[in-house]
């Protein structure tokens, strides 16, 4: 038995760690397919792994990019960061982790011909330290014990990208407050989920110069 089958045994145990086969991650996301070739649709994998499902989705919407925007480079390049941008992940282990950002870096620039030194990928990389988060989603904590904050991006055109922040225990409040016999059911969204930060549009440019700030 190798070192390899007895750690993955001894994770199952300790951390139900399962990997989902291709040909089921391709069937489960064929129930929503729509949304998975929707560029702007978000996803969120809660206990993402390496990236099994989150790898899928990114392919299946740099396709829609291809399809809509192939034929501009700049808009191309834009709307392939936007695509990354509106998925997202938890994960408890470490190592799961870097490997889920790094397989998604590596789906993104293989579409775009990316060197490491281009700007584009220096952006992606940082929006990926920020989507794909090292921590518990149950207790919706990060690793290092923080409340688990996503940034919500939009693209606004012309080469500009919005960023608000909204914590992850206060999204999850949705259903409970857009239920029928909510005392919460006719407040509107807007005063549910405000954001805790909201920042300047921001270019690629910007995006790339802050990659060195990760969490």
């Amino acid at each position: 038995m190798s070192v390899n089958q007895i750690k993955s045994k001894q994770r199952v145990a300790d951390h139900g760690e399962v990997f989902t086969p291709a040909w089921m991650v391709e069937a489960m996301l064929d129930l929503v397919k729509e949304e998975t070739e929707r560029i702007d649709s978000r996803f969120l994998e809660p206990a993402c792994g390496s990236g099994n499902f989150l790898v899928k989705v990114l392919q299946r919407k740099l396709a829609a990019v291809e399809l809509k925007y192939g034929k501009s480079d700049f808009e191309r390049r834009h709307y392939a960061l936007l695509a990354l941008m509106c998925i997202y992940g938890i994960e408890l282990l470490p190592d799961n982790i870097a490997e889920c950002r790094a397989n998604m870096l590596e789906i993104l620039a293989d579409y775009l011909k990316l060197e490491e030194s281009d700007e584009l990928y220096r952006a992606a990389f940082y929006v990926l330290s920020q989507n794909l988060v090292h921590g518990d989603a149950l207790k919706m904590r990060t690793h290092d014990d923080q409340a688990i904050t996503f940034a919500e991006w939009g693209y606004l055109g012309k080469g500009k990208f919005q960023r608000r922040d909204f914590r992850l225990d206060t999204l999850t409040l949705s259903s409970a407050f857009s239920a029928e016999d909510s005392l919460f059911a006719s407040l509107g969204k807007h005063e549910i989920f405000t954001p805790s930060k909201t920042y300047p549009p921001m270019t690629i440019n910007e995006l790339a110069g802050l990659m060195g700030e990760r969490r």
